[in-house]
C-alpha cells in the first residue's frame, strides 16, 4: 500500500449563490513584487455567474504613487469559487516605511451576499537594499521629505471623508448612513483635526488624538451628571451606569471589530481594557489633579479648604467590588487561555463557552452596578 492511503473529499454546494469574501483579513507585499494578488472566495454555494466590485482606498499608502488605484467588478461564473485580483506595485529606489491600502468588496448580485471579510489590509514592504553611507543618508532626507507629503494627502483625506457621507461612498449609503452623518458630524470633523501617525514620529498625533478624547470624556461625563440631576440620580450611580455606557460602548464595538478581523485577541482585549483605563485617568485623574493644584494655590497650607477631600462614602465600595469583578474576569481569561475545552484562546471557541464567557461576564457587571448602586442609596450597608 502507497504511503497516502488517506484523502479527503469536499463536496461543494451549488444550491445557492454563495458568500463572497476575500480568503485572507491581510497581504504582505514586497515593492519589488510589481503587483500584489488577492484571492477572492466563494463560500455556501455557487449557482450561478455573479459579480461583485472590488474598490481600493489609501491608509498610508497613496494611490498612483506606491500603488495602482482599483475600481473594477470581478465575475464568477457557475460552479466557480475563488478569484484571484491583481493591484499593480510601484516600485523605486527611494527608501520608505512600509505603506498599507485597503481593498473593500461592494455591490454583490444575483442574490450573492458578503461575509465578515470584505476588506482586506495590503502592507508594501520596502525591500530597497542601499551600499554606501551617502546614499542612506540621501535617502533618510527623502524619507523625511516624503513624510511631509504622505501626512498633508493623509490629513487631506480625513477631513475628506469626515466631511462625506460614508466616507465618501455616497452610491452604497442607505438611509441610516445619512442619520449617522448628520448626528456625528461634529466629531468626525474634530478628529479629522489629528494629525497623521506620520508626522513627527506619531507622537503628534498620540498628543492631539488624547487631548479629542479628554474633551469627548469631559463633554460625556458632564452631560451625564446634568442628566443625572434632573433625573435625581445620585452621582456615583450615574458615574457607573450613564458615564460608563457612554464612555465604554465605542470601546466595546472596536473591540469587537479588532476580534472579528485578527488572529489573536491582543488588540480586543488590550482595546477594551486601555481604552476604559484612559477613560478613567482623564475622566477621574485630570480633574481631581487640577483640583488640588487650584485648592493648594488659592488656600493657605493651614486652612482645612486646601485639602481637596472625595466624600463620597460609596466610593471605596465600589473600588472593591470592581477589584474582585476584574480579577475574576482575568481568572476566566486565563483559564481560557490554558484549557481545552475553551480552544487554549480567550476569545472565541465553541458556542457553550462563548456562552459561558459572555454570561460569566455579564453577571459580574450586573453584580457590579446592582451592588453599587443599592449601597449608595443604603439600601444594603457593611
Amino acid at each position: 500500500m502507497d504511503k497516502i492511503c488517506v484523502t479527503q473529499v469536499s463536496i461543494i454546494n451549488d444550491d445557492e449563490p454563495g458568500v463572497l469574501q476575500f480568503q485572507k483579513p491581510s497581504y504582505l507585499y514586497k515593492e519589488s513584487a510589481g503587483c500584489a494578488e488577492l484571492v477572492i472566495e466563494r463560500n455556501d454555494g455557487c449557482d450561478g455567474r455573479v459579480t461583485v466590485r472590488f474598490k481600493t482606498k489609501d491608509i498610508t499608502a497613496i494611490a498612483g504613487k506606491d500603488y495602482e488605484a482599483r475600481d473594477e467588478e470581478v465575475e464568477f461564473t457557475h460552479g466557480e469559487v475563488t478569484k484571484t485580483i491583481q493591484i499593480p506595485l510601484h516600485d523605486d529606489d527611494v527608501f520608505n516605511e512600509d505603506k498599507i491600502f485597503e481593498v473593500m468588496l461592494s455591490e454583490p448580485t444575483a442574490g450573492a451576499t458578503l461575509g465578515k471579510s470584505k476588506c482586506t489590509i495590503v502592507t508594501i514592504l520596502n525591500d530597497d537594499d542601499y551600499q554606501t553611507l551617502i546614499t542612506r543618508v540621501a535617502n533618510l532626507t527623502s524619507v523625511n521629505l516624503e513624510k511631509l507629503v504622505i501626512g498633508k494627502e493623509s490629513w487631506k483625506q480625513q477631513f475628506s471623508e469626515a466631511l462625506s457621507v460614508n466616507g465618501g461612498n455616497v452610491e452604497e449609503a442607505e438611509t441610516m448612513d445619512f442619520i449617522l452623518h448628520f448626528l456625528t458630524f461634529g466629531w468626525k470633523v474634530m478628529f479629522a483635526c489629528v494629525p497623521p501617525a506620520h508626522i513627527a514620529g506619531g507622537w503628534l498625533c498620540f498628543g492631539v488624538a488624547l487631548g479629542c478624547i479628554a474633551i469627548v470624556t469631559a463633554i460625556i461625563g458632564d452631560m451625564a451628571s446634568i442628566l443625572g440631576a434632573l433625573l435625581g440620580i445620585k452621582d456615583s450611580v450615574t458615574a457607573i451606569t450613564l458615564v460608563a455606557l457612554g464612555t465604554s460602548l465605542p470601546d466595546t464595538f472596536a473591540s469587537k471589530v479588532a476580534a472579528i478581523n485578527e488572529d489573536t485577541a491582543d488588540a480586543a482585549i488590550g482595546n477594551i481594557t486601555g481604552s476604559n483605563s484612559v477613560n478613567v485617568f482623564l475622566g477621574l485623574g485630570i480633574p481631581w489633579v487640577l483640583a488640588c493644584i487650584y485648592k493648594q494655590i488659592t488656600y493657605q497650607s493651614n486652612d482645612q479648604r486646601s485639602k481637596f477631600v472625595i466624600t463620597d462614602k460609596s466610593l471605596p465600595f465600589a473600588i472593591a467590588l470592581y477589584s474582585i469583578a476584574a480579577i475574576l474576569t482575568l481568572l476566566l481569561l486565563t483559564w481560557r487561555r490554558y484549557s481545552v475545552s475553551a480552544g487554549k484562546a480567550e476569545l472565541g471557541g465553541t458556542p457553550r463557552i462563548r456562552n459561558i464567557s459572555m454570561l460569566a461576564c455579564m453577571s459580574l457587571w450586573l453584580v457590579y452596578v446592582v451592588c453599587s448602586t443599592l449601597y449608595a442609596y443604603n439600601v444594603i450597608t457593611f
